[in-house]
This record gives C-alpha cells, sequence and structure tokens, in this order.
C-alpha cells in the first residue's frame, strides 16, 4: 500500500513537472506581430509584467518539482516538503489569477478604461496564452492533490511509527 501511495504522489509530481513546465515555454514563446490600420504592432508575454511573473513562478515551480523526484522517500526532509508545498501551490494560484486577469482583458477589452480587447488581431498569441493558462491551471489542481497528500502522508500517525 505504501509503495502504490509512493508511485501515484510520483506520477503526480511528474505531471505537475511537466504542466509547469510546459505552462512556462509556452507562455515564453507567445508572440505575434500584426498590423492594423498600417500601424504595426507586436503582442509579447514580456510586455505584460503579469505574464513575467506567471513564467517565473511556473519556472521556479518546475525546478522545485524536478528537485524534489530525488528526495529519498525516508528523509526527514519530507516534513519541509510539506511546507514548500503550501508556497509552491499558493505561488502558482497567485501567478495564474494574475494573468488570468490580463488575459481577461485581452480577450474582453475594459470599456470603462477605454482598453480595446486585442485577441481578435492577434489570435495565435492569444491562443498560446491560453494553453500556458490551462496548463498552469492543471498544475495547480495537481499542487493542491499533492499539498493534500504529503499532509496526509507527514501527518498520518500508522506511516510515522512503521
Amino acid at each position: 500500500m505504501a509503495k502504490a501511495k509512493r508511485f501515484c504522489a510520483l506520477l503526480l509530481r511528474l505531471i505537475a513537472l511537466a504542466a509547469t513546465l510546459s505552462a512556462a515555454i509556452v507562455m515564453a514563446t507567445s508572440s505575434q506581430t500584426t498590423t492594423v490600420y498600417g500601424i504595426s504592432f507586436e503582442a509579447k508575454y514580456s510586455f505584460t509584467p503579469a505574464f513575467k511573473f506567471f513564467v517565473i513562478a511556473n519556472a521556479i515551480v518546475s525546478v522545485y518539482g524536478f528537485l524534489v523526484l530525488f528526495l529519498p522517500s525516508e528523509s526527514l526532509l519530507w516534513r519541509l516538503v510539506v511546507a514548500l508545498d503550501v508556497i509552491i501551490t499558493m505561488l502558482l494560484t497567485s501567478s495564474i489569477s494574475a494573468a488570468l486577469a490580463i488575459a481577461y482583458v485581452g480577450k474582453k477589452g475594459n470599456s470603462h478604461a477605454g482598453w480595446l480587447p486585442i485577441c481578435g488581431q492577434v489570435s495565435k498569441y492569444c491562443d498560446r496564452v491560453t494553453g500556458a493558462l490551462i496548463a498552469g491551471f492543471i498544475a495547480a489542481i495537481i499542487y493542491l492533490l499533492l499539498l493534500l497528500h504529503s499532509i496526509h502522508t507527514v501527518l498520518d500517525p500508522l506511516l510515522v511509527s512503521k
């Protein structure tokens, strides 16, 4: 039973690593140049601080996820992993929230502030951003599940006595 739980946690960590890494790569490579009424403009992730935060947060989480894969199951550092899983889950949630807010403005605009939607002009860019956000959201859900699993594993009195 313990091996099955360990395998499940390892599989979830691998999926989370793939999701965060792909979210960071897809967002970091998203850009598109278009011409509207003779004016050329470029949409790029690095022009928006929220998207930069999203890329940096997912890169940090990817490195963390990679390092945790090599942690021995008998190590006492798993108690630290519980605390780090909390921080990682909050970091992912905050970065996705910020990026989703900007993506929504890019998609719908804001008539009160006079901001026009840009996704009609740079649809390839918006599709890539959407894909990165979906991957980031999947990673956040997986990290929430991993957090619950870590808490259960570390605090379970039956496993501690073994």
